[in-house]
């Protein structure tokens, strides 16, 4: 009778340690899925962009080249700085950029640079940098969806005046 009893009683114990390990199972997946699911809001307006771009980039007083890397829901995945200049340039290369958008996994990409000057008026090598990102970055089916000039006011989007 005490060896049933014990095979009893090791049931129990067997059943609780079961229950234990699943519901360990389960935080594991839900800590999984937040990793690698969660993602920054969606962006989208332009005003929205605009407004995060000018808070992240217009008081540096050199000019910097930035992307925003977004999932295929336009959903935020990162926001790097990939290149610093000086008062009135940077140089940007795009094999870096599709480099970071490969290292992210982003479907889409919004860049952005600074005028320290404060105009946001698009220069001719501002606009072709635009189209050689666009060009580089649909080799890898990354979308840019705008580029962004921050400085005085609002930040002047390309794609808003039919630039992109």
């Amino acid at each position: 009778m005490s060896t049933q009893l014990t095979l009893i009683e090791t049931s129990d114990v067997e059943a609780d340690r079961i229950a234990q390990e699943n519901q360990l199972i389960e935080e594991a997946l839900h800590i999984l899925d937040r990793r690698l699911f969660t993602r920054g809001p969606g962006l989208t307006s332009p005003d929205t962009v605009a407004s995060y771009l000018k808070l992240r980039i217009a008081p540096q007083d050199h000019e910097v080249f930035g992307v925003i890397f977004l999932d295929a829901r336009h959903r935020v995945l990162a926001f790097e700085i990939l290149f610093h200049g000086s008062i009135d340039g940077a140089s940007v290369y795009p094999r870096q950029v599709v480099k970071r958008s490969l290292a992210h996994n982003a479907a889409a990409a919004i860049v952005v640079h600074n005028h320290p000057s404060g105009c946001t008026e698009p220069s001719l090598a501002d606009r072709a940098l635009t189209e050689r990102l666009k060009e580089a970055l649909d080799l890898i089916e990354v979308r840019v969806l705008d580029h962004f000039i921050v400085g005085e006011g609002r930040p002047l989007s390309l794609a808003e005046h039919g630039w992109l």
